[in-house]
C-alpha cells in the first residue's frame, strides 16, 4: 500500500542552492512528488509547526532556523514512504548519517540538516495537513 510523507526543504537547502540536488535524491529513491511549494515561514507559524518540541531547549533555536528564510514543502508518496524516506535523509546529526544519505552528503551540523521528514504515518497525516489541503494533492495516475 502506497504512503504519504511530508519533507520538508529547509532554508539551509534553499540558501545554499542544493534544491534541485536534494530533488535528484528523492526523485531517484523512486519517490512520487504529489505536492510542492516554496514558503517563508514567520515564527509564529514556524513555533506551531514544531510545537511537539516546545519544551526542548533546541526549540526556541529551530523555530528561529525555520522562521529564517524560505523553505519548500512537499508531499512524497511511494510503499513504505516514511521509513524510506528516513533512511534516505540519514540521522539527524549529519555526522552520525549514513554514507550517501542527503545529509551525510550535503548538511552542515544537526540543526542546519538540510531537510525534514515525517516521523510516522499519525504525524504524515498532521503535517502534510499543515501545509496542503487534499485538493492542492495532484494524485499519482
Amino acid at each position: 500500500m502506497k504512503e504519504r510523507t511530508l519533507a520538508i526543504l529547509k532554508p539551509d537547502c534553499v540558501n545554499r542552492k542544493l534544491v534541485g540536488k536534494v530533488l535528484d535524491c528523492i526523485l531517484e529513491a523512486e519517490f512520487k512528488i504529489l505536492g510542492m511549494k516554496m514558503v517563508k515561514m514567520d515564527a509564529k507559524m514556524a513555533g506551531e509547526f514544531y510545537k511537539v518540541h516546545s519544551q526542548r531547549p533546541f526549540y526556541r533555536d529551530l523555530v528561529e532556523f525555520m522562521s529564517s528564510g524560505s523553505c519548500i514543502p512537499m508531499v512524497l508518496e511511494k510503499e513504505n514512504a516514511i521509513e524510506d524516506f528516513r533512511r534516505l535523509i540519514g540521522a539527524t546529526d549529519p555526522a552520525e548519517a549514513e554514507p550517501g544519505t542527503i545529509r551525510q552528503k550535503f548538511a552542515e551540523n544537526k540543526q542546519n540538516n538540510i531537510v525534514h521528514g515525517s516521523d510516522s504515518p499519525e504525524t504524515a497525516i498532521t503535517e502534510i495537513a499543515f501545509f496542503f489541503s487534499e485538493s492542492e494533492l495532484i494524485p499519482n495516475m
